[in-house]
């Protein structure tokens, strides 16, 4: 007896507990976006719970697996989880214009979402180790190619909309690691250079601005021209990267700047997705009750689009629950990575709590017509078992951390 209450001691209920309830709601929504028209051979329900399951055992498992074997394990798990995506470009099973799963026997494996794990961890350990200096540039250089070469071996399968998740890794992690203020300069905004460069005067009074910052910088001559020169190539830049992209990525952008000129087409998603969520109210339609989802005029409903379900059968009450409840997980996890002593577990708990924050931001977005249809479910709700075994893992590895918050 004891023993057992010394364990339920170690369990971190504020981190456990809202994702119960996120798992369970994403079960009960999977069930009603599926229940009329699922094939007997696909029972996605059955099979969400199956992984639901399992998901919460592993998070159990992991808790209490020693400290150390998860620091000494992550650059072997960062270097399997890249084989596996090399694997995939070449014995990959293809879906939805993607090769993006390895087939063992009846169970079929995302390689791209357990790299995201393991890729936060290889990282976190490499900053961690022997108070490295991130503003130096072998360190820095080091870090980019850690998070680049998952991101292009995920983004030549092409999964643009998983690919972008590492890159939103970068700041966060590089950030709390300590990185200088001009490093983060010269990072984040050729981001807004690009978006800009589609508009020749937004373009030149963004140069502009860059130029201003950039002569009051107390930085040396050569690099500010370096920075600079920088802008204009990626400006320059940007109509090659476009003519690269995949035509029905293409599509996805245009779709998001105006979907009412397709609305039968490449817009159908989101105009329906809109209609959806606006036709809940505040109090929602009623469980089983969404003629969107129920009707399947709403593509896609159990998985990219399951917050759409969510809003038009349980309204904006029931909206507001979910995002209070992804809200408290977040916030939770960043005070979690200030009471960690640990600097690899600090890290670590930064990054996934950026996976999990970059995937719930922009699955509402895109659902609601704020960013592009990506492809990225919302954790813990979405069908899908890959997806859910990996946030499942994710909170098992924070959870682990929270008991040994004092490990230095």
């Amino acid at each position: 007896m004891y023993r057992f209450q010394n364990i339920f001691k170690q369990i971190d209920f504020a981190l456990l507990l809202p994702v119960i309830f996120l798992i369970i709601t994403g079960l009960f929504t999977v069930y009603s976006a599926t229940h009329i028209t699922q094939a007997s051979s696909q029972n996605y329900f059955s099979r969400q719970l199956f992984y639901a399951v399992i998901g919460v055992v592993l998070i159990f498992a992991v808790t209490f697996v020693p400290y150390k074997v998860i620091f000494d394990l992550s650059y072997l798990l960062y270097g399997i989880s890249l084989l596996l995506l090399i694997l995939v470009l070449f014995i990959g099973i293809r879906g939805y214009g993607a090769e993006r799963w390895l087939s063992l026997g009846t169970v079929k494996i995302q390689p791209s979402e357990f790299a995201k794990i393991t890729t936060v961890l290889a990282v976190a350990r490499y900053l961690s180790r022997n108070r490295r200096n991130i503003n130096h540039i072998s360190h820095l250089t080091v870090v980019f190619l850690m998070i680049l070469i998952p991101f292009i071996l995920i983004a030549k399968q092409p999964d643009l909309g998983t690919s972008l998740v590492f890159l939103a890794l970068i700041i966060p992690m590089l950030y709390f690691a300590g990185i200088s203020w001009f490093v983060l300069f010269v990072l984040v905004p050729p981001v807004i250079t690009m978006v800009v460069s589609f508009n020749l005067y937004a373009y030149m009074g963004w140069i502009l601005i860059i130029t201003i910052i950039l002569i009051f910088a107390r930085q040396k001559l050569y690099l500010k021209i370096l920075v600079f020169l920088q802008h204009i190539l990626v400006g320059s830049l940007m109509p090659v990267l476009w003519n690269s992209l995949r035509d029905y990525q293409k599509q996805r952008i245009l779709t998001f700047l105006q979907p009412e000129k397709d609305p039968r087409g490449a817009g159908y998603q989101i105009i329906q997705s809109k209609v959806a969520i606006g036709s809940g109210g505040v109090w929602g339609k009623g469980y089983l009750q969404g003629s969107q989802s129920q009707l399947n005029f709403l593509p896609a409903h159990h998985t990219d689009f399951i917050f759409s379900v969510l809003g038009e059968e349980r309204g904006f009450i029931g909206i507001f629950i979910v995002l209070t409840a992804f809200l408290f997980l977040f916030l939770y996890m960043l005070y979690l990575s200030n009471q960690v002593k640990s600097s690899f577990s600090r890290l670590a708990l930064i990054g996934f709590t950026t996976i999990l924050f970059f995937h719930t931001l922009v699955n509402i977005s895109m659902t609601i017509g704020l960013a592009p249809v990506t492809g990225l479910p919302l954790p813990f709700l979405s069908y899908g078992g890959s997806f859910l075994l990996t946030s499942c893992l994710l909170i098992g590895i924070s959870m682990n951390f929270s008991r040994n918050r004092f490990q230095p």
